[in-house]
C-alpha cells in the first residue's frame, strides 16, 4: 500500500499521552504529530530516533502530521496500528497470503463472540467460514525475533478465546500477526510482558486456531506484506 506522500523526515523528541509525538523535522521545524499507536511502543519511542511522518492539508484536522515510521538502528519500523488491516485487505484481494487463498468474499468488522468484532470474515461456497484476527507487531528486542505484545493485551487475549470458540463450532479461525519491519525471521509471544497472552496463544493453537506471521517490506513511500516467518511456540 502507498503511504501519504511525501513523508517528511525528522527526529523524535517525545511520545506522550499515548497519541501525541513531538518531532523536530530536518528543516528545523518543531511539530506535534498524531501517534496512531496506543501501545507501549517499546524500542520505537526513544528521543533522537529518526522518524517519518505524513502531512495532511485537511484544515479540519487538529494535527496536520501523523507519525508513520521510526528507525531502530538501520531498520524502518511501522508504528501505525491502523495499517495492518489495510495491508491484509490488499493481500487478501491479491491472493498474496496462500494460507488464506480460495475464499470468494471477505467482510471486515463482523460481530462475533461477546461484544467483539472480528477483523475479517472469509467465506466461500462449500467451505466453513474463516474468522481472521489481525494483530500489529513492531517489537524486536533480540536480533531476528519479533514479539507481541509490548504491553498487557487483555483484549487480544480475549480474541484468542473467541477464535477458539469458532473452531469448536467446526469453523476455521486464524490469528495473523503483521510484523511492520524487515529484520525478523521468527516470532514469539512476549511472555515476560504479558504471560496471560502467551498462555492464551498456546492454548488457542492447541484448540485449533491457526497462527500465521507475515513480515512486511518497508519503504518510506510504501508498505506491503511479503513473506511468512516462523512462529516459535
Amino acid at each position: 500500500m502507498l503511504l501519504p506522500q511525501p513523508l517528511v523526515r525528522g527526529r523524535l523528541v517525545s511520545r506522550y499521552k499515548r497519541f501525541f509525538a513531538d518531532l523536530v523535522l530536518d528543516d528545523g521545524q518543531e511539530v506535534t504529530a498524531h501517534c496512531p499507536n496506543p501501545g507501549a511502543m517499546l524500542g520505537v519511542k526513544e528521543p533522537g530516533q529518526v522518524a517519518w511522518a505524513s502531512w495532511s492539508p485537511d484544515p479540519k484536522r487538529k494535527l496536520a502530521y501523523t507519525l508513520q515510521m521510526v528507525e531502530q538502528g538501520n531498520t524502518l519500523v511501522g508504528i501505525n496500528t491502523l495499517l495492518p488491516n489495510k495491508l491484509v485487505a490488499e493481500a487478501l484481494a491479491a491472493g498474496a497470503i496462500p494460507e488464506l487463498a480460495g475464499y470468494d468474499n471477505f467482510r471486515p468488522e463482523v460481530k462475533y463472540g461477546e461484544a467483539s468484532r472480528v477483523d475479517f470474515l472469509l467465506t466461500a461456497e462449500g467451505r466453513p467460514p474463516c474468522w481472521l484476527e489481525v494483530k500489529n507487531c513492531h517489537l524486536s528486542r533480540k536480533p531476528g525475533l519479533a514479539e507481541f505484545p509490548d504491553c498487557k493485551a487483555e483484549r487480544s487475549t480475549r480474541h484468542l478465546t473467541e477464535l477458539a470458540a469458532r473452531v469448536a463450532l467446526g469453523e476455521r479461525a486464524v490469528a495473523l500477526f503483521v510484523v511492520q519491519r524487515e529484520d525478523c525471521e521468527a516470532f514469539n509471544a512476549c511472555a515476560d510482558l504479558d504471560p496471560a497472552f502467551a498462555r492464551g496463544l498456546d492454548a488457542a493453537a492447541r484448540a485449533g486456531v491457526e497462527v500465521l506471521v507475515y513480515a512486511c517490506e518497508m519503504r518510506v513511500d510504501s508498505i506491503k506484506t511479503t513473506r511468512k516467518i516462523e512462529w516459535r511456540p
